[in-house]
């Protein structure tokens, strides 16, 4: 995995924060959890995921429209996520581009590009912008 990482005036504690975030979404994922997947995301109505289809505001919306697009394991797949750059814009704020893949034996692989914006809420890193394609 290649990561290209600029700290702007940040601890090293905070992007592995965010690489272990990362990681335990991978988990997650890969175990069937949408739910468990979701606490990476800023519970709130402000989270915006876009998407091919647009945007979607709000926590519950994410987490229903995930659960509609992978309903089972075999459309799940397994998720791979690859950090290409990491970027802290400020010690609250930080900009990840990466890429996805799916294997999905039965359903045909897919994958693309992730631009997510992470902020510290509460002493806590967590999604509050995902644009994936």
């Amino acid at each position: 995995m290649f990561i290209n990482v600029l700290c702007f005036g940040q601890k090293l504690d905070s992007r592995e924060t965010i690489l272990k975030l990362l990681e335990q979404q991978t988990n997650d994922w890969n175990n069937g959890n949408i739910n468990a997947f979701m606490q990476g995301y800023a519970k709130s109505d402000s989270l915006m995921f876009i998407g091919k289809n647009g945007i979607t505001y709000s926590w519950e919306k994410t987490l229903i429209n995930y659960k509609i697009r992978y309903p089972d394991r075999a459309t799940m797949g397994i998720l791979k996520f690859e950090v290409l750059k990491m970027d802290f814009l400020s010690k609250k704020s930080c900009w990840v581009l990466g890429k996805w893949h799916l294997n999905r034996p039965e359903k045909g692989d897919i994958g693309g590009y992730y631009t997510l914006i992470f902020k510290k809420i509460k002493g806590k890193w967590v999604i509050v912008s995902d644009h994936t394609s």
